[in-house]
Order: C-alpha cells, then structure tokens, then sequence
C-alpha cells in the first residue's frame, strides 16, 4: 500500500506542476505594446501594432540602419513572437540647387562696377548686350565705350544715350 500511495503522490506532484507550468501566464498584448512603446522612443516616425504576439511596424525612417535598429529593439521585448516591419525608407530631399548663374550675371556685375564712375549713366544686361542710357559728354563717353568694349559683350546699345 505504500508502494501505491509513494507511487500515487508523485503522480499528483508530477501533475500538479505540469498545470503550473501550463499555467505560467503569457504576455498579453497590451504588455507587449506598452513595451515595444518603451522601445522605440528613440525612431520617431515609426508605430507598433501588437496582436496574439505578432509586432507590426509602420511609418517611415530616413536610412535602412534606422529601419533594422527598430526591428531589433522591438525584438528584445519578452513575449515578442515575431516582427512584420513595414517600416519604410524615404531619403531627405536633395539640397535645393544653388540659383542658376548665367553669363548675363557676371557680365551685369562688371558693367555695375565701370559705370559707377559715370554719374547720370544706367546700363542694363540682357543676352549679353549692354544698353546704355542717360547723358554724358562725348570725352566722358569715348571713356565708357572703350571700358565696356573690354568686357567683349555682343554689343553695346548706346542708343538711348544722349551725348553732349
């Protein structure tokens, strides 16, 4: 009889632990979320959804280092079963390109800088021709020509000048 009730009690203890082992409570999702949460506070951009242990990820980083570093983070939660990342990766815009310089610019720079020393002249670029406008003396306009005939633009339209 004690053979049978050695034999008896261990059978209830061998039983009784495999229900507390079966009945070790499992992560529930809600736990997992808060925790995976937790874990990407440092990838703005990116959200978790959790269902039966499964993390979904979503949203967009800037480089595929980003991407993977979420990935593992949010593997290292407990109760994690697998990760479906989604996450996508969307590069910073190109720089804006720097304004379009045009012969005309440089072209327009100098001549501002030679009529400068010629009060009651303007002048005006466009396609690489210098017109000229206002009044001037005629020695004071022979000065001009030959300063702006050394920029070698396609030509300078004095035709609006008036020389004394």
């Amino acid at each position: 009889m004690t053979m049978k009730l050695k034999h008896l009690t261990t059978v209830i203890l061998s039983v009784g632990l495999m229900f507390m082992i079966s009945c070790k409570s499992k992560p529930k999702d809600a736990d997992i979320q808060a925790a995976v949460i937790t874990a990407l506070q440092s990838s703005p951009g990116i959200t978790a959804d959790v269902k039966d242990g499964v993390v979904t990820l979503s949203g967009s980083v800037a480089s595929q280092a980003d991407k993977d570093a979420a990935e593992a983070a949010v593997k290292l939660n407990q109760g994690v079963k697998s990760v479906v990342n989604n996450v996508t990766v969307t590069p910073p815009p190109p720089p804006p390109a720097a304004p379009e310089v045009t012969a005309d610019d440089s072209l327009k720079t100098a001549v501002a800088g030679i009529v400068k020393d010629f009060p009651g002249i303007q002048a005006d670029v466009k396609d690489g021709v210098i017109t000229i406008t206002g009044e001037q003396k005629a020695d004071r306009w022979k000065k001009l020509k030959m300063a702006l005939d050394a920029l070698k633009p396609k030509k300078v339209d004095a035709s609006g000048l008036k020389v004394k």
